[in-house]
């Protein structure tokens, strides 16, 4: 029965040497191996065997871990005190380093990220470091990165969490947002005020050129039609004269023509005359006229008379000038009623003037003794 029960112990001893022999590292671990307190090897992931008793294997998880940085007051360069907490992510890359060369890598990492918070935001303003969150990820990251290198650590990135000012600054904070809005606000409104004024000043600045340039042109409008009337007026005023002289030239020619076709005779136009005179003496004028010396109205009658009386180159020149006064006379009337027609179916609107139809002739030449008048027979 002894021997039965020394098996089992030594069995068990047996089973439980055999145990704490092999040991089995993790793929995401890796095996620092000591023997009799020294550094032996690395070991990787997978099943060792070691000695018992005289080996002994520190399992080092090779994962990326996180450090929360506790919060801190920081005193920026503006003197402000501000409350900061960051995280930092880390992971080993060499276990014999991060097992012999610090004793407690979470403590180490945690102290120097405050003392690193304090440097990097304490040379900063409370503006650029509330807006500056990047620039102090970067040089944490670097700081820590460069003092845990001899751990056997990189520090992948290190985030801010939070930064939050004193109740006070973020009252300011908060009433300086507001009057900045505010600002935006009234600035914003002023200028819609402005570009409405400009607006409506180029509107009214385009209806006053609008407004001078169409009271120009009425102008313009009104200057050429008053050109153009009183262009008219001269042009019909022009041919009433002309119509009026070439009425007159007319008569006179006819009158000439007349006188001459009918040959008359000394005594009608003794007759003329004094009826002439007795027309003179019965108006209505309280004046009336008579010659100087009556006997000299007396002596031209006499001498028109005598003009009369002569021959004038026979009876046969007499007849020839009355036959050409009655020619002249009649051809005077044809062109009078031809040049009726042609104004009666002439345009009315045309300001076009003709030409005087019939040319005005000059009074003929008295010849021989007839040229001058004689002396008033005696009375």
């Amino acid at each position: 029965m002894q021997y039965v029960v020394a098996i089992a112990i030594l069995a068990f001893v047996l089973l439980a040497f055999a145990a704490s022999a092999v040991k089995i590292v993790q793929p995401f671990q890796r095996g620092v191996k000591e023997r009799l307190g020294k550094y032996r090897e690395t070991l990787d992931p997978g099943m060792r065997v070691i000695i018992p008793f005289a080996d002994r294997i520190r399992l080092v998880d090779m994962r990326e871990q996180v450090v929360d940085v506790p919060p801190q007051e920081v005193i920026t360069s503006d003197n402000v005190v501000v409350s900061v907490d960051a995280v930092v992510y880390y992971e080993p890359t060499d276990p014999q380093r991060l097992v012999y060369n610090v004793a407690n890598f979470i403590l180490a990492v945690t102290k120097l990220a405050q003392t690193n918070l304090r440097n990097v935001i304490g040379d900063m303003q409370l503006d650029q470091a509330l807006t500056s969150r990047d620039n102090i990820n970067h040089g944490l990251r670097d700081i820590l990165d460069d003092a845990t290198d001899k751990w056997g650590v990189r520090v992948v990135r290190v985030e801010i969490q939070r930064i939050d000012p004193p109740p006070d600054v973020m009252h300011a904070m908060h009433e300086q947002m507001k009057a900045e809005r505010t600002r935006r606000a009234v600035v914003t409104e002023a200028d819609g005020r402005r570009s409405a004024a400009i607006t409506a000043a180029e509107g009214e600045k385009a209806s006053a050129i609008l407004k001078a340039e169409g009271e120009r042109q009425r102008q313009i409008l009104q200057a050429q039609g008053d050109a153009e009337a009183t262009k008219a007026r001269a042009e019909a005023e022009r041919f009433r004269q002309l119509t009026v002289a070439e009425g007159e030239a007319q008569a006179i020619t006819t009158v000439y023509n007349a006188i001459h076709a009918g040959d008359p005779s000394p005594d009608l136009l003794a007759i003329k005359y004094l009826e002439a005179l007795g027309r003179i003496a019965n108006g209505n004028a309280t004046k009336i006229f008579l010659p100087a010396d009556f006997a000299s109205g007396l002596g031209t009658l006499g001498a028109v008379a005598e003009l009369f009386k002569g021959d004038g180159g026979g009876a046969e020149a007499r007849g020839a000038r009355a036959e050409a006064g009655r020619a002249a006379l009649a051809e005077q009337l044809r062109s009078i009623d031809r040049t009726r027609s042609e104004e009666a179916s002439r345009d009315v609107g045309s300001t076009t003037v003709p030409p005087p139809v019939v040319a005005i002739p000059e009074p003929p030449a008295l010849e021989g003794p007839e040229s001058s008048l004689p002396p008033p027979p005696p009375a």
